[in-house]
């Protein structure tokens, strides 16, 4: 089945070029055998009529002759055009011809008197070409054999015709394809308009506008993607904005509030309402990464994310958590460090939260770089895989109910690492716990 459909042109211009070679040929072919019948039905009407003539002429001058005298009347009677033979017994036509009625009603149609000599005839192949051959019956039982020398029709008109058919298909089919790709140039423009399009494609924020031209229909879609970007353009810079102002609200109260916790006498109250104020810091930060509140996309630069992840494992280790880094000292890599950097974070946070032991290992496998982060907790249930990946979701089988966080964590990992064109995957090991990999690819500057 794939194998058939990889025949079929994917293309619009390819289809497009496609029907129209079928049609053409289609129409060649049926135009072709319906001119070839046309033509050789004319020929042999034309050859049929000439041939009668000269049949009722030979007939009467070689029956008026004495017998000994009828050959010589034969070979005068044999032209460029037709050969004629008299005998004295009936002659064996060779072999069986093409439809010998056809060829016998056609002659007898264009001269009656024929019908009652005994006439057959008959068409035979001959190096390429047709002859008609036959044989009648003189009125004292002697017999005239005849054969047409020239071909009734030729191969070679039909070749030549051909051939110019084909040039001329080529030509149709050349300029066809032409017009076909100027005509949908307006869509080829779009479909990379909208493959480019995105919240970061222009960063003075004005929308690009495309080339018109084309169709009606064509112009009326270019139209309507030119509205719609403008519309959600907008709507990301409304967003943005919003949620710029949002993380400032947000971020001053929390920012007061710490500073006064700092006057609270009681340590354990102290303690307690700094665990919360790190909590909502950490559902605000989560939140708006997930949100796109930082602005527009960073761009992709050259990190050594060896020592990213080992800064990640080390902070970790700060905090009093136990993780070990597996990997090599150095390993450059082109990536937008920040989106990379807030998702082996969350993978770190998950390990060291849910698992009393975690690890973060790299590698460089071929033309691509794994980051595989592994614990020793609880681990998700295989149903659950693809559904602990959606945003706000949380697994309270899985997860403590006095969790920090949205349920955001994976979601921003997935977005972050689809952005470099990665690959973000999730397995239980048999050992227990969980093992969290993030594969990119290595690229060069973009």
């Amino acid at each position: 089945m794939s194998r058939r459909l990889r025949l079929i042109p994917q293309g619009i211009i390819a289809r497009l070029v496609a029907i129209l070679l079928v049609t053409l040929v289609v129409e060649f072919a049926v135009s072709t055998a319906i001119y070839e019948q046309a033509s050789e039905f004319a020929v042999r009407e034309d050859e049929a009529r000439r041939l009668a003539e000269h049949l009722v002429i030979a007939r009467r001058l070689v029956a008026e002759q004495p017998r000994e005298r009828r050959h010589e009347m034969a070979d005068e009677l044999t032209t460029e055009r037709y050969f004629v033979r008299w005998s004295a017994v009936a002659p064996v036509l060779p072999g069986a011809g093409d439809n010998p009625e056809r060829m016998r009603e056609q002659i007898v149609t264009w001269e009656p008197t024929l019908a009652r000599t005994g006439l057959r005839a008959q068409t035979l192949p001959r190096a390429g070409s047709t002859i008609a051959v036959g044989s009648l019956r003189l009125p004292d039982g002697d017999w005239l054999f005849f054969r047409t020398i020239e071909p009734l029709q030729t191969t070679g008109a039909t070749y030549s015709r051909i051939v110019s058919s084909m040039v001329t298909l080529i030509v149709l089919m050349v300029l066809g394809g032409l017009f076909i790709r100027q005509t949908l140039k307006p869509v080829r423009v779009l479909t990379d308009a909208v493959e480019r399009f995105g919240p970061g494609l222009d960063q003075q924020g004005t929308v690009p506008e495309l080339p018109k031209g084309g169709s009606g229909d064509v112009q009326r879609l270019v139209d309507a993607f030119d509205a719609m970007q403008a519309r959600i353009r907008r709507l990301i810079d409304e967003r943005t904005r919003a949620l710029a102002a949002v993380s400032h609200d947000l971020r001053t109260p929390l920012a007061r509030l710490r500073l006064r916790v700092e006057a609270v006498d009681d340590a354990d109250l102290r303690r307690e309402v700094e665990s919360d104020l790190e909590g909502m810091e950490a559902m605000v930060t989560s939140l708006l990464a997930f949100l796109g509140g930082d602005g527009e996309p960073e761009k992709r630069r050259l990190i050594d994310l060896a020592v990213l992840c080992a800064s990640i494992v080390d902070d970790a280790n700060d905090h009093g958590h136990d993780i070990d880094y597996d990997g090599p000292a150095h390993l450059e890599l082109w990536v937008r460090p920040l989106g990379i950097r807030r998702a082996v974070v969350n993978l770190v946070e998950n390990a060291v939260r849910y698992g009393s032991e975690a690890g973060l290992e790299l590698t460089v496998d071929g033309d691509s770089v794994t980051v595989c982060v592994t614990d020793n907790g609880p681990g998700i249930p295989e149903e659950s895989m693809m559904l602990v990946r959606e945003p706000f979701v949380r697994l309270d089988h899985a997860r403590q109910r006095d969790t920090n966080g949205f349920g955001l964590g994976l979601s921003i990992v997935e977005r972050a690492v689809a952005d470099e064109g990665g690959v973000f995957t999730l397995t239980n090991r048999d050992s227990g716990g969980l093992a969290a990999m993030i594969r990119l690819p290595m690229r060069a500057a973009d």
